[in-house]
């Protein structure tokens, strides 16, 4: 009786989720009665402590939420990486609600969470939340961690050094991409209404000189981008905040915006192999609690068909002979390289974001002949499951292992960009060019 009794107390403080801002207390003692009501469904763990010592909780959810299992893609949200931009914190936790209390009643969001591995983090910057003691719609000091550092400048780059000091919350967040396999993620602030997608920084090599910083996926983040724009109450019609910028369908490509050295988007795309977009969800950074449900509203349908994006493309495993999975494999889709080859993970899995269509797939154990597989990839995402297509290698056996492809720590298009530079024709290179055609012609 009594069990019964605690356990009721459990759901029902678990259920019991006002619209109203959460201290770090508040927030820790929500997520420990989610997972007490529902243990089966998920699992709460810190992967790391802010300056100040707080615990950056994360809450994950799924059939299997204790550990990844093989053919079902790893997705994370992350909120509140600028303490003052505080609407991402929250609707995080109403979508922790509504996945717990959904699941077993709504046959889709029943399916969501059977087939896909869910992370969400309501806060990256706990610290400068607590430090925001007057809240206000623009600029305050609670943007930053405790040390007074940008978390979203303080990540590698993959085109400049950044010489920041790596922070506790950035490094926790760093090898917790390191250590999952993730496939697709969002990271939510406030300021703006525009879904903005990577490159956030960039140089001649990915069209900087243009104004647009392309990466080899571009159709599929602006497919990502959109596909929460056209699912938010407004963000589509793409009005902005101000008479002065307007973003046509809601999106934006980062250095298009305002270029961006040190970026979470980028740093995820490059060294975490996974596509992660950032979402502005609100003029105002720290906007009235009394707001806070309309923000729900406008957000709810979004989050979730974003979620189901991760079932995109092709996912599978790389083997031996005898059917042992191959860390470290190289799998791309031909004519799409990363500037850190996409490898497969330690059961040998590998999962590639694709739109529908005609692709080669290419599969490479270091010191061994490549593989080739056309596929004709499908939209799955309704399916909740990517197209499937395993690569055997007959001639690679359990003794063999392939090293790890080789990603260099240093800004990877460095050497591009000076080689770039070196040929940027100049007023006397242009006349020297000139005459040299007239001469022989």
């Amino acid at each position: 009786d009594v069990v019964g009794i605690l356990t009721l107390c459990l759901v029902s403080a678990a259920a019991a989720l006002d619209f109203k801002y959460h201290h770090a207390e508040e927030l820790e003692q929500y997520l420990k009665g989610v997972h007490a009501a529902y243990p089966s469904l998920t699992h709460l763990h810190s992967i790391g402590r802010s300056v100040e010592g707080r615990d950056l909780w994360v809450l994950v959810l799924g059939r299997f939420p204790t550990h990844h299992k093989i053919g079902i893609p790893e997705f994370k949200y992350v909120a509140n990486m600028h303490g003052d931009e505080t609407v991402g914190r929250e609707i995080l936790l109403h979508l922790i609600d509504f996945l717990v209390t959904s699941y077993g009643r709504d046959p889709v969001i029943t399916r969501l969470l059977n087939y896909t591995r869910i992370h969400i983090m309501p806060t990256m910057n706990p610290d400068g939340f607590e430090a925001t003691k007057v809240p206000d719609c623009y600029y305050t000091r609670g943007r930053y961690n405790r040390n007074g550092k940008d978390l979203n400048r303080n990540f590698p780059d993959a085109f400049e050094n950044n010489s920041a000091s790596i922070q506790p919350e950035t490094r926790a967040v760093m090898d917790w991409i390191k250590n999952e396999t993730f496939v697709l993620s969002a990271n939510l602030h406030g300021g703006a209404l525009v879904a903005s997608y990577t490159f956030d920084n960039g140089n001649p090599v990915t069209g900087s000189l243009e104004g647009y910083s392309r990466s080899p996926d571009d159709d599929v983040f602006i497919h990502l981008a959109k596909t929460y724009s056209s699912n938010h109450a407004s963000m589509y019609k793409g009005t902005g905040c101000d008479n002065r910028q307007t973003f046509p369908e809601g999106i934006t490509n980062g250095y298009s915006w305002y270029q961006l050295e040190g970026g979470m988007q980028d740093y995820n795309y490059v060294w975490g192999q996974c596509f992660e977009i950032t979402l502005e969800l609100s003029c105002c950074k720290y906007p009235p609690a009394d707001q806070l449900e309309k923000f729900w509203r406008d957000n709810k349908v979004a989050l979730i068909e974003y979620i189901k994006q991760v079932h995109l493309g092709v996912k599978g495993q790389v083997t031996d002979k005898n059917g042992n999975p191959i860390p470290n494999a190289i799998v791309e889709a031909t004519g799409r390289p990363h500037v850190c080859p996409y490898t497969t993970n330690e059961q040998g899995e590998y999962f590639l974001l694709l739109l529908p269509g005609t692709y080669v797939i290419n599969a490479t154990v270091p010191g061994f002949k490549s593989m080739l597989k056309t596929v004709e990839i499908p939209d799955n995402t309704g399916n909740f499951s990517a197209l499937k297509q395993d690569f055997s290698f007959p001639e690679v056996s359990d003794q063999i292992r392939s090293s790890v492809a080789s990603c260099p720590k240093t800004p990877l298009y460095q050497e591009l960009a000076r080689a770039s530079a070196a040929v940027k024709p100049t007023v006397h290179t242009l006349v020297l060019m000139t005459l040299m055609l007239v001469i022989f012609k």
